[in-house]
């Protein structure tokens, strides 16, 4: 598994401190595994497992995860519903991003300009960001330059002191240790996550945010 940022700096000081109030906030946006196309149920989408494991690491704590995911959107339907995002007032939004550009070939620059035009946004309503990278399927790897896209996301963590969940390097990990089969991890179509696949994102999701938010 990736490992999350070092712990000795707060990259999400929001959720620090409302962590430390007992009420955290979350907006998990993005598209199709966001919204859990592709899961047996809505509690086995990765923000419904989220909330479960934030919940039993934060005892005590009132957590939320909003679930803001629409299947098949790329960059351009984001930019149009960061309003949307922004009005739930979050502590923190997971930005899962590049997926759908990547397959469709939308040009990187605008891909780019447009992450970065919501990441702004958020910071700009004072809420804290993780980005989430397009996932490790045949429809990405036939993508021509896909890595470009995946890179682009980790740049953009990296230029903003954002945490990035290293989503195609994960589902590489699970498959090259056992954790995971690929029909654990992915549905038939080799596009949209599977139960198994949830699980292990909504974990991986959960370490992130918790190593991130402490010093």
């Amino acid at each position: 598994m990736a490992s999350p940022p070092p712990p000795s700096r707060i990259f999400l000081p929001r959720v620090a401190a409302a962590i430390a109030k007992g009420r955290l906030t979350i907006v998990a946006f993005g598209s199709s595994t966001t919204e859990g196309v592709g899961a047996s149920a809505p509690e086995a989408a990765y923000p419904a497992r989220l909330e479960r494991e934030l919940r039993a690491a934060i005892p005590g704590a009132v957590v939320t995860v909003i679930n803001r995911g629409q299947g098949g959107e790329e960059a351009e339907d984001f930019d149009r519903r960061l309003p949307d995002v922004i009005g739930d007032r979050p502590d923190l939004v997971i930005f899962q991003t590049g997926t759908n550009d990547t397959i469709r070939s939308v040009p990187l620059a605008r891909f780019e300009e447009l992450t970065r035009a919501g990441i702004e946004a958020f910071h700009a309503a004072s809420s804290d960001v993780v980005l989430m990278e397009p996932q490790y399927c045949r429809a990405i790897e036939d993508a021509p330059d896909f890595m470009a896209y995946i890179e682009r996301v980790r740049k953009l963590g990296a230029n903003y002191g954002l945490p990035v969940i290293r989503r195609y390097e994960l589902m590489k990990a699970w498959l090259a240790s056992g954790l995971l089969t690929s029909a654990e991890m992915i549905t038939e179509d080799d596009l949209h996550m599977a139960d198994g696949g949830y699980r292990e994102l909504a974990k991986a999701a959960a370490t992130t945010i918790l190593e991130s938010s402490r010093a």
